[in-house]
């Protein structure tokens, strides 16, 4: 599942295109790609055409639209969504939804959202006053609004965001008693973070994996987000993690941060720190890569 860089490299990319352009054909080619759109608010392309998209805004591993007012256009990528940018009349594979849109400087643009397992969707959502009462999320330059669609009012703030409260984070962490990769996988808790990036930053930090959180210092809780951190902006800096074609930005290009992956699918190789073999062990159905000398249980 894409996580927040593979995210914040598909906001990037939009941002300049869809900031301030209208909304001008709505093309719904599976509704199964809607199954997260209150009807209640109307259908989804009569809602949604002759709207103006005020930006692009995301937290974690979600990213929305303000459409101004109340509501936004919301975009869950799933485990194969992507949102690409193309000329008028450029199709593209497993597309579910396109978007015509206008620009008042790039002119006639579409937006395809692309998503060949279908767990992804697009939705009109109300917007809702965050808790904090800061700005919801990272809109690039522009400024994000204390509002929150609905559906993702839930979600806590992620470690590159201004406004998260580090302290307050790590009292929650610290008073959970499950292993902390568990924990850095809650994204009520701490957000952006997936398999791949928590495996890189426990490394990152010398933290075994199933260590409780409970146990932990706030010394060492603070390190190891100061490690998620350094992780995700180098694989931010780097265009995200690609492993197959479907993890591509709004060119439809793959990032190369797997080049420099720690630990993650390199299970029985050496380490990069201390050159004793990588170890994969089975981890919530999926699995977990880490370094049995250098990340040892305290």
């Amino acid at each position: 599942m894409p996580e927040l860089p593979e995210v914040e490299v598909v906001r990037r990319g939009l941002e300049p295109a869809v900031t301030g352009a209208f909304v001008t054909a709505v093309d719904v080619r599976d509704e199964r790609s809607l199954r997260r759109h209150d009807r209640t608010v109307g259908e989804f392309a009569d809602v949604l055409t002759g709207r103006r998209l005020a930006g692009a805004v995301r937290r974690g591993k979600f990213l929305w639209f303000p459409l101004g007012g109340t509501e936004a256009l919301v975009t869950h990528l799933g485990m194969s969504g992507q949102v690409l940018l193309r000329e008028p009349g450029v199709d593209d594979r497993h597309t579910r939804i396109a978007l015509m849109i206008e620009h008042p400087q790039h002119g006639e643009l579409c937006v395809n959202f692309a998503d060949q397992r279908i767990f992804g969707s697009m939705a009109v959502d109300r917007l809702v006053p965050t808790a904090d009462g800061c700005p919801a999320g990272f809109a690039g330059g522009a400024t994000a609004t204390p509002s929150i669609p609905s559906q993702m009012a839930h979600i806590a703030r992620d470690v590159l965001d201004p406004a998260l409260d580090k302290d307050a984070v790590i009292s929650r962490i610290r008073s959970r008693r499950s292993a902390i990769k568990r924990v850095l996988l809650d994204q009520t808790l701490i957000s952006g973070i997936g398999n791949i990036y928590a495996d890189e930053a426990l490394w990152a930090a010398g933290v075994h994996g199933e260590q409780p959180a409970s146990r932990m210092s706030r010394v060492r809780i603070a390190t190891l987000l100061d490690a998620v951190a350094e992780v995700l902006e180098k694989a931010l800096a780097e265009g995200g993690t690609s492993f197959d074609a479907q993890y591509v930005n709004v060119n439809g290009e793959s990032g190369y941060f797997s080049h420099s992956l720690n630990v993650y699918g390199r299970g029985g190789e050496p380490c990069n720190r201390c050159g004793s073999p990588i170890a994969r062990e089975k981890f919530m159905n999926r699995a977990s890569h880490f370094c049995p000398v250098c990340q040892r249980k305290r």
